[in-house]
């Protein structure tokens, strides 16, 4: 489902606010991109990242490393939807957080700040943020060695 959103005009006192059709008509925004709009603003928190490989409802740890599987990554984008109703959102994320950051405080980050990009880059209103949080990472890689 794509969303009509409209473009936005000066409003008398200065400030930009969403208006309805002006005479400049208006832009669609594919679901897709409001989908990679909310992964990579997830992804943006060092705290969280793609959750691990998933088989049965079980994360599967070791699944990273057999062909076409993906592991529990912070460095790489988190499974998300998103569904537009207008101009509202609707985000899921399924991520991992790392050890030992706070879950309560990560998940709250990550919903603020997708929110605010959705805001920012395509002026959507985002009513909710579901947040599935699916691995722990715990096996940080060390910092490279100073030779």
């Amino acid at each position: 489902m794509s969303t009509g959103t409209d473009i936005e005009s000066a409003a008398p006192s200065g400030r930009t606010e969403l208006s309805g059709r002006t005479e400049l008509g208006t832009i669609t925004i594919a679901d897709g991109v409001v989908t990679k709009i909310a992964a990579r603003a997830a992804a943006e928190n060092p705290d969280a990242g793609a959750s691990a490989a998933r088989m049965l409802g079980r994360a599967v740890p070791a699944a990273g490393r057999l062909p076409g599987m993906r592991s529990a990554d912070l460095d790489a984008l988190p499974k998300t939807t998103v569904d537009v109703d207008g101009s509202k959102a609707y985000v899921s994320l399924e991520l991992s957080v790392r050890w030992p950051a706070s879950v309560q405080e990560v998940t709250a980050q990550v919903r603020r700040h997708v929110r605010g990009r959705i805001r920012e880059l395509a002026g959507l209103d985002v009513d909710e943020v579901h947040i599935v949080v699916a691995d722990l990472v715990t096996d940080i890689t060390p910092p490279p060695r100073v030779r």
